[in-house]
């Protein structure tokens, strides 16, 4: 394996790794929106986002967590090439491959959660339209 093939992988991991820090940005955002409007909310929406916002957090840290160490693995693959240690390489690129895979799994799992949230909230806003 050559030193260039898990040089490849930092592009796509840094900005996967933005794209999550997006996500996690976009609902802590949307949870201190919540708390300061409160008073103007629905409490039976709000008891419903409550579980969904907190497994949506749970989710999004264990993507970054697995996108760093896919990143860590990476870099230790280049590591282990540079000085010509191939098994190491190997099991290191590997190893963020496997990593990446799992992130990109929980990303899947963590969308299908914000879509439920989404609709409980047009489920409310639906009700109020009536």
């Amino acid at each position: 394996m050559e030193l260039s093939t898990p040089a490849i992988l930092f592009g796509s991991i840094s900005l996967l790794l933005l794209a999550y820090n997006n996500r996690f940005t976009t609902v802590a955002k949307f949870i201190r929106e919540l708390y300061e409007n409160k008073k103007h909310c629905n409490d039976d929406q709000i008891n419903y986002q409550i579980p969904i916002l907190r497994k949506r957090i749970w989710v999004i840290q264990r993507m970054q967590i697995c996108g760093v160490i896919g990143f860590i693995l990476c870099t230790g693959s280049l590591f282990a090439l540079f000085f010509e240690n191939q098994l190491v390489g190997k099991l290191f690129f590997t190893g963020s491959i496997l990593c990446l895979l799992v992130s990109l799994l929980l990303v899947l799992w963590e969308l299908s959660i914000s879509t439920k949230a989404l609709d409980i909230m047009l489920n409310d806003a639906q009700k109020f339209r009536k």
